[in-house]
């Protein structure tokens, strides 16, 4: 009994000689934050923070697992930027709803400082006058739902466009010996991208733009420069930083050559309006032009949500293709339903697609699985916040939502949140516009994304036509379980490589491509 007792004590002596220290150095920290609570987060090392626990990982994702470990609402440090990530509905509700005023305003970084040079449109617009009237101007008259359902014969042109260039692209001579058409692997990621930027573009100025080509190459360098942060962004202090930091000289020379392109834009379109010729349908950008004529408000025309569109958009689409390739049953169901609801018609026009509620569905668990800006656009603490799950979140800190961990969150979607399901959204009233934080694709409250109509509309006009017309099939063969669905490093979601399919038509495409 006595050596029971002795070899007791024994464990007990060793476990105070491990935890002391640590208790110490809690205590050290409590007293070191003078009475406030922040968010737990990772260790730290000097001078970098938290950065190592990011590295060879895809940030999301990253994020993901580190608030598994520290919590939903979690405080981690880039160098010397404090950053605090919401990763759940109850974490996402605090930040975009109950201190949605706190974190109402856009951090200001070195990296966005040079992208934003000219001036901020509305996403990147700090908390204030200007941005109210911005947010209003957006909201009632730019891409109201009356002004994006006014533009639709822009989008149906475009649509048509989309399918005769697969139909032209996957169709081959027939073979000397056989009248059968051979099928040819089409890069439905490019052709998707075309569509999307059209259609928003068109939207925008009335027209295609001469040199579409470049614009997607800068649309896409953009995105990359946005992407992470600059040694400037994370050593705001440091005079030597800037000068080290290629990201901010990609960033300004960007933005230099953006504004180029954007000024041909619009003096291509100042020329067509004053020719009569193109669209004479009243444009987003002609009700910019109008609004700086009067002098209401002098703002620049806002590439940010532009680009949050396109992008937001196209990425969509490409894995709402490839998730339907991967479940051939769902893939089945929304083509029987598009077809049976548009049979008799050559082409699909969007009046016809409030009757596709299955494609809804998809696209609803698309958007789920595949948030295409995974962290939404950063928000900043304007001050010192109290109470936000019990935490404090410091002045200047950056605040992040992970929407991406947020819709994979097995708590509010079940053990089977990582599979494409659409029908989990049968008879279940949880949609993404700002109301139900499980599920928050484009943000919620006061910085929610103002272009949630236009995109929605390219993208069911844009998915109902792939599914109209054509069947789908990976090339060679391929089993469906085969698709790669790796995604690529950066701001958005974006697939890794290109989506290539094999495209059979099924519902003959009209012969009225438009140029």
């Amino acid at each position: 009994m006595d050596q029971e007792l002795q070899s007791s004590n024994h464990y007990i002596f060793l476990a105070l000689i491990f935890l002391l220290p640590l208790l110490v150095i809690k205590l050290r920290r409590r007293n070191n934050n003078h009475g406030k609570n922040p968010p737990p987060g990772p260790w730290r090392l000097p001078v970098i923070g938290s950065l190592h626990h990011l590295v060879g990982a895809l940030p999301h994702r990253a994020m993901r697992d580190l608030a598994r470990r520290h919590g939903p609402l979690m405080l981690v440090h880039l160098g010397e930027l404090p950053v605090v990530v919401a990763s759940s509905p109850a974490a996402a509700r605090e930040v975009m709803r109950t201190h949605d005023a706190a974190f109402a305003s856009r951090p200001r970084t070195a990296t966005i400082r040079e992208l934003t040079r000219d001036g901020v449109g509305v996403a990147f617009a700090p908390h204030g006058e200007r941005w109210r009237h911005l947010r209003k101007l957006c909201v009632a008259e730019l891409l109201s739902g009356r002004r994006v359902k006014s533009l639709r014969r822009g989008r149906e042109a475009e649509a048509a466009n989309l399918v005769a260039s697969i139909a032209a692209a996957a169709s081959a001579s027939p073979s000397p010996a056989s009248t059968k058409t051979k099928a040819v692997a089409v890069n439905v990621s490019a052709l998707l991208a075309t569509y999307v930027t059209d259609a928003v573009v068109r939207a925008v100025v009335g027209d295609r733009i001469r040199d579409r080509d470049e614009f997607l190459e800068k649309l896409d360098e953009g995105v990359k420069v946005a992407a992470g942060f600059s040694l400037a962004d994370v050593f705001p202090s440091s005079r030597l930083a800037p000068a080290f930091s290629g990201a901010a000289r990609r960033a300004r020379a960007h933005h230099r050559e953006m504004t180029k392109l954007m000024d041909c834009v619009i003096e291509e379109h100042t020329q067509r309006r004053a020719a009569g010729a193109g669209n004479e349908e009243e444009d987003l950008l002609d009700v910019l032009l109008k609004i700086q004529k009067d002098g209401t408000l002098q703002i620049p025309l806002d590439m940010a949500t532009i680009r949050a569109v396109i992008i937001t958009t196209a990425t969509t689409l490409q894995w709402a293709m490839a998730e339907l390739i991967r479940n051939p049953a769902a893939m089945r169901k929304a083509q029987a339903e598009v077809r049976r609801e548009l049979a008799g018609r050559s082409h699909v026009e969007e009046e016809a697609l409030p009757e596709l509620r299955y494609l809804k569905l998809v696209l609803k668990e698309t958007l789920r699985l595949h948030a295409a800006v995974p962290l939404l656009l950063p928000r900043e603490s304007q001050h010192e916040t109290r109470g936000v799950l019990g935490f404090d979140v410091p002045a200047g800190a950056m605040v992040l939502v992970n929407a991406w961990a947020i819709g994979r969150d097995a708590d509010s979607w079940g053990a089977d949140a990582e599979e494409f399901r659409p029908e989990r959204f049968e008879g279940v009233d949880v949609d993404f516009r700002g109301n139900d934080f499980e599920f928050v694709p484009f943000g919620a409250g006061r910085r929610m994304c103002p272009g949630i109509a236009l995109g929605l509309a390219v993208m069911e006009l844009g998915l109902a036509s792939l599914l109209f017309h054509f069947d789908w099939e990976l090339p060679g063969g391929a089993a469906p379980e085969e698709l790669d669905m790796d995604e690529g490093l950066g701001i958005t979601a974006r697939r890794k490589s290109d989506l290539w399919l094999h495209a059979t038509v099924r519902v003959p495409v009209p012969n009225t491509m438009e140029h």
